[in-house]
């Protein structure tokens, strides 16, 4: 082989990832501590990117509005402006629906929770005198009732006291951190409004580094791939979002039919946690019920068996034809990816493996149709129906049986 420049260069770069990979793989301390700090230092650009592509998708929606304005940059800083502005009246919209129905609830709480104890323990004594055995079991275990609660506060305040020079040291602690995450929380903003206010100079950058250190053909791919993934991410977003409010209007509209009460703070926090994908709603079915069990039991019963029906309903039909459909993945698969995306990283997996499993779909797809046609197999053999088709081993008994009918080879 000869040695030229290109040869050395290549021979020294695996050398290089072979050194990488063997400290990766042994030195796993120090590994984990670098990835902590650089994972901590870019974290808030990550998450300043993230928004910028969730604000992205109604602000495209915005820009046509304002697409008569001759100059770009005020219709930027426009569309950019009144996303943020709408995002911010609809949050506000949410909070001012939730936080008066929250002070109302515990205020209805507060004033039937005392009667519900009191008839909770009523139904345990009576419990008590209807079985005997139960009853046995309860003064065989007399640490269960007999309580000394002097010893109990004079524990409690000993620990209070021996423990108060951590309490201190972790309040700091805490607030160092609340400190840090709302600085990380505005770099991320101040990161999102700048992405929404170059995408296009950040996008055709993005397009000349990869043109100028991979192969053209590479480049090519890449840049449909992320186009591709753009589209699908998208359309997962404005399914979601669009799934979540006919669960909760669903809910509120089933609800109000039962003349159940609580019927706009339940419906709003299930649209909420149904941005979860699937499972999120289970959220809100155990705060709807909690309320509701204080108010009626039977209704919290109730209540639970409606959620069962349309969280089946939702599944089955509503999510794999509102939110499936629209990133082009079969209902199946949809359920697949949540599965193993919670399984995997839990709420974040959910929602990432879904997009990410059509774009997947898609690119298996036009991978298996060009082998199929590169290979010419014939087209009725992709039939739903296929022709019967016979093995080697079979045309050679065929064949064998023929000649031994006729004598001839």
């Amino acid at each position: 082989m000869q040695m030229d420049k290109k040869t050395i260069t290549r021979i020294f770069l695996c050398l290089a990832a072979l050194l990488v990979l063997i400290w990766l793989m042994t030195d796993t301390t120090r590994v984990q501590s670098a990835w902590k700090t650089v994972s901590g230092l870019f974290a808030p650009f990550a998450a300043g990117a993230a928004v910028a592509f969730v604000f992205n998708v109604p602000m495209r929606g915005v820009e046509r509005w304002f697409r008569k304005i001759p100059r770009a940059g005020v219709r930027r800083v426009l569309a950019v402006v009144v996303t943020i502005g709408l995002i911010l009246v609809v949050l506000a919209g949410v909070v001012g629906l939730l936080i008066p129905q929250i002070r109302k609830t515990v205020d209805s709480l507060r004033v039937k929770i005392p009667p519900f104890v009191a008839r909770t323990g009523n139904s345990l004594l009576a419990l008590l005198d209807r079985y005997p055995e139960v009853n046995k079991w309860v003064q065989a275990h007399p640490e269960l009732t007999n309580v000394d609660w002097n010893t109990v506060i004079q524990k409690a305040a000993s620990f209070l006291g021996d423990s108060a020079g951590t309490i201190v040291d972790g309040a700091v602690a805490a607030i160092g951190s609340v400190t840090g995450a709302v600085v990380d929380v505005f770099i991320s903003l101040f990161f999102s409004v700048y992405c929404l206010m170059r995408k296009e100079i950040l996008a055709r950058q993005s397009r000349r580094l990869l043109y100028s250190f991979l192969p053209e053909k590479a480049g090519d791919e890449i840049i449909r791939i992320s186009r591709l993934a753009n589209a699908t991410f998208s359309k997962f977003i404005s399914g979601q979002c669009l799934e979540a409010c006919i669960l909760g209007c669903l809910f509120a509209v089933t609800m109000l039919l039962f003349r159940m009460p609580y019927v706009a703070l339940v419906s709003v926090i299930i649209a909420v946690t149904a941005l979860v994908p699937v499972v999120g709603a289970f959220v809100g079915c155990v705060l709807g019920a909690f309320f509701i069990l204080v108010d009626s039991p039977i209704q919290a019963l109730t209540f639970v068996a409606i959620f069962l029906v349309l969280q089946q309903l939702e599944n089955n039909l509503i999510y794999p034809r509102v939110v499936g459909t629209s990133i082009g993945l079969p209902g199946m698969w949809v359920l697949v990816a949540v599965t193993v995306g919670g399984g995997l990283m839990g709420v974040g997996g959910m929602l990432l493996m879904i997009p990410l499993a059509s774009v997947l779909y898609t690119l298996l797809g036009e991978y298996t149709a060009h082998r199929v046609r590169e290979r010419n197999i014939p087209q009725e053999k992709l039939r739903d129906q296929p022709p019967e088709l016979q093995t080697a081993c079979q045309k050679r008994r065929e064949k064998a049986g023929r000649t031994k009918k006729t004598g001839k080879p």
